[in-house]
């Protein structure tokens, strides 16, 4: 008996977390990407946080999110940047 992850259904609501360096070329590196392939995504629910040393932050939005390879893509250009250390 194996057990699959669950089936997403397309368009949906996709929340994405980024985390890297503390930095404006961090930020911009991210809209840049969502952009290109997100476009017109609601930048009003984009929340960040800093760590509490102020170093690293997490960027966390929602798109609506079209399908695998749209994700894919976006997966794989947000780590094209080397302040970015982990997209979840």
């Amino acid at each position: 008996m194996s057990e699959e992850a669950p089936k997403i259904e397309f368009p949906c609501d996709y929340p994405i977390k980024i985390l890297g360096e503390a930095h404006t070329e961090l930020h911009a590196h991210i809209l840049q990407v969502m952009d290109n392939h997100a476009p017109g995504f609601d930048r009003s629910k984009i929340t960040v946080r800093d760590s509490s040393k102020g170093r690293w932050q997490s960027m966390t939005l929602v798109i609506t999110a079209t399908g695998k390879p749209q994700l894919e893509a976006i997966f794989a250009d947000l780590k094209t940047n080397p302040r970015v250390k982990m997209v979840l």
